[in-house]
């Protein structure tokens, strides 16, 4: 296989194939195994460390996340008037590099606390093991970016970055090319970051949508809640 067929293999059609396992798996699963569709905590076992590392984890990994939807999927003239292509790199740099550094320390504490632990190692399926590290090395990665990115200050890799992601967005057949010329370590983050796309219906990360999904209840009618020392004290109706 030539090089310009594998390119367009990993980066063309692999992303499509993981998204509609993404969105296709996660609607059967959801049907037919809606028990299932949960995070799976641990807390009862030992919550000290799963509170640190859950809390550094989780609000360090929302940044990262809303950054990169953020930061690559912006319209070119909402962000040109107010951040050049070096400024907006600088601003991702800055911003993802210390939000990844914070998720990274929560998800090594994480990590630490199921292997080590007898009670929650027991508990741990290998999926469950397998996806912390796939996290991890998917972070470190992004992490990597950021020094690798020091060296290219133009903002000419990040246009073509960002022309990538939009290109998959937006159905574009030849986003593939903008990845032809793009250094290995990002290549490698890009590739593990839709792996993890690809077996979320299948693992814990499933709960992912539940998180999305709890932004409905910003919109929902007020809920009223009678404890009973308000119930006593409501007249009696006949």
């Amino acid at each position: 296989m030539s090089e310009n067929n594998l390119n367009t293999l990993l980066f063309g059609i692999y992303p499509y194939v993981c998204l509609m396992v993404l969105l296709l798996g996660s609607l059967i699963r959801f049907d037919r195994e809606p028990y299932t569709w949960k995070s799976d905590s641990s807390q009862m076992l030992r919550s000290g460390q799963l509170r640190l590392g859950s809390n550094l984890f989780h609000y360090g990994v929302i940044v990262v996340i809303l950054g990169h939807f953020v930061g690559f999927l912006a319209p070119h003239w909402l962000v040109s008037p107010f951040l050049s292509p070096t400024m907006h790199q600088l601003l991702a740099m800055i911003v993802g590099g210390i939000a990844g550094l914070i998720a990274t320390i929560g998800l090594s504490i994480l990590i630490y606390r199921r292997l080590a632990d007898p009670r929650i190692r027991l508990n741990s399926r290998k999926w469950d093991i397998a996806v912390v590290v796939m996290i991890w090395l998917q972070l470190a990665l992004g992490l990597l970016t950021v020094p690798l990115s020091a060296f290219h200050m133009d903002g000419v890799l990040f246009e073509t970055l960002t022309s990538y992601v939009k290109g998959i967005v937006t159905l574009d057949m030849n986003a593939s090319s903008y990845m032809a010329g793009v250094p290995l370590t990002y290549k490698l983050h890009v590739l593990l970051g839709f792996t993890l796309f690809l077996i979320s219906p299948f693992t814990r990360m499933i709960h992912i949508w539940s998180g999305v999904g709890a932004l409905a209840y910003l919109f929902r009618p007020y809920q009223i809640v009678r404890t009973p020392q308000t119930r006593a004290k409501e007249p009696i109706r006949p």
